[in-house]
Order: C-alpha cells, then sequence, then structure tokens
C-alpha cells in the first residue's frame, strides 16, 4: 500500500496528514504528537478514530497542521485521520460516521461589523 494523504479542517485550522502502514507513530509537525499537544484531552481527541476502529498500531501518521488553535489544530487532524482510515478501508466508514469524525463543523468565528463594538456587540447607548 502507498502513502494516503488526506486532509482535515476545523475552524481556520488546516492539516494535512500522510497515513502509511507501521509502528503507530504519530509525528506533528516533526515532533511527537504528545510534545506538541501537551494536554491529554487533546492527546485523547488525536487518538479517536484509531480506537474506534480498534487498531492504532498499524498506521503511521505524518502530520502537518497550521492555523487556529491548539483544539482546532486537535480536531482538524482527527478528522484529517478519519478521512484516511476510510480511504484505506471502506469498512470502517459507518463506524467512524456514526462517531461523527468525518463531519466537517461549520462553524467559525462571526466577523466584526463597522459600527459595533464586535460582531453583535454594540456600544454603550447613550439617551441624554
Amino acid at each position: 500500500m502507498e502513502v494516503i494523504n488526506t486532509i482535515g479542517r476545523r475552524k481556520t485550522a488546516v492539516a494535512r496528514i500522510y497515513l502509511t502502514p507501521g509502528k503507530g507513530e504519530i509525528k506533528v509537525n516533526g515532533r511527537d504528537f504528545k510534545e506538541y499537544f501537551p494536554f491529554e484531552v487533546h492527546q485523547i481527541v488525536l487518538q479517536m478514530p484509531f480506537v474506534t476502529i480498534s487498531g492504532s498500531d498499524g498506521y503511521d501518521v505524518k502530520v502537518n497542521v497550521r492555523g487556529g488553535g491548539i483544539s482546532g489544530q486537535a480536531e482538524a487532524v482527527r478528522m484529517a485521520i478519519s478521512r484516511a482510515l476510510v480511504e484505506y478501508n471502506g469498512e470502517f466508514r459507518p463506524a467512524l460516521k456514526k462517531e461523527g469524525f468525518l463531519t466537517r463543523d461549520p462553524r467559525m468565528v462571526e466577523r466584526k461589523k463597522y459600527g459595533r463594538a464586535k460582531a453583535r456587540k454594540r456600544f454603550q447607548f447613550s439617551k441624554r
């Protein structure tokens, strides 16, 4: 099997991954994923697709991720891994789809409008 290349997005974070058969090594931007994502919550989010299909030790993952914050990046990587696993084996699709890992979350930060303090907040109103 050759290298599977997929992309995942969340908010403004974009993750490109390269999935190959291997020992279960996950590298994010050239570093170990536990070093790149120091919080355990993000590490768990990253490994969810492998836990769902019950087999993380069979794949090596190389990730390039940029943009957004740490949580958005972790979820973008999760989506990219899920897409790659489905491309590798179509039988994984129902389980990953049920968990919602293949669905792109469309929520983005709303832009600030002119004449307003923030996107929706107005400046203080003074009657007199």
